[in-house]
């Protein structure tokens, strides 16, 4: 009896031995079918299932703060000012000198900056928005607008104004003197202006008519300071 346990006992432990090396290889092996581990921070693919278009939510990807892939490579001085400015000209030697003092300046940027800041100021003229000439203007310049709003709401007349639209925007001037950086810009825009005197009669421009306006304005800013805001310093009427 002791004989037949033992030989019945080595042949289960083969038996056993055998059918746990082939569930060994049929498991460890991947046939392409397996479900991927779960990954919560990896946005998941488009498809159905909880998370995704064809599931019950949605799922919103957060931006990045940075993205390496699309971030704009560095400009140099040099192609930062190229665009704006003929080699060799005193407006090329201006931009430079500010761009070489403050790393943030880019002419692209600034152009596009005082484009907003023009229809901001010629709106807040119009509509005696003292506030917003404030934050905008240099001390002299706001001096000028607010003596002009006084007169104007002195004898009690009113602009109407819409602005059309900027269709060109150049810099034609450009120094550093000393810390202060001052870049001068063109700009021909459209504008739709009346004025009326305090009984309601048209006085001068027309409530119908766009009229075109060139205007040469000066901007300022103080680069050792730390506030990043250009004021605009000088103004020119073309026309």
């Amino acid at each position: 009896m002791g004989e037949n346990f033992d030989i019945t006992t080595l042949l289960f432990l083969i038996l056993a031995v055998v059918i746990f090396l082939r569930l060994r290889n049929v498991l460890g092996r991947r046939t392409g079918n397996e479900r991927q581990p779960y990954d919560p921070y990896t946005t998941q693919d488009a498809g159905s299932g909880p998370g995704k278009a064809g599931g019950q939510d949605t799922v919103v990807p957060l931006p990045n703060a940075r993205d390496d892939a699309s971030a704009e490579p560095v400009k140099t001085v040099a192609e930062r000012v190229e665009k704006f400015a003929p080699k060799g000209s005193p407006l090329e030697k201006g931009l430079t000198d500010i761009a070489k003092t403050d790393a943030e300046f880019d002419p692209e940027h600034f152009l596009s900056g005082a484009k907003a800041a023009y229809e901001m100021i010629v709106m807040a003229f119009a509509g005696g928005n003292r506030r917003t000439l404030r934050q905008l203007l240099g001390k002299d310049v706001y001096d000028g607008f607010v003596g002009a709003l006084d007169e104007r709401e002195s004898r009690g007349e009113q602009v109407e104004s819409s602005f059309v639209g900027i269709n060109k925007a150049d810099i034609i001037e450009a120094e550093l003197k000393k810390k202060v950086a001052q870049v001068t810009v063109k700009f021909v825009s459209e504008l739709i202006t009346a004025t009326r005197d305090k009984d309601g009669k048209v006085i001068e421009g027309d409530p119908k008519k766009v009229r075109e306006v060139t205007d040469i304005w000066t901007f300022a800013r103080d680069i050792s300071s730390r506030d990043p805001n250009w004021k605009l310093v000088a103004t020119e009427a073309a026309n």
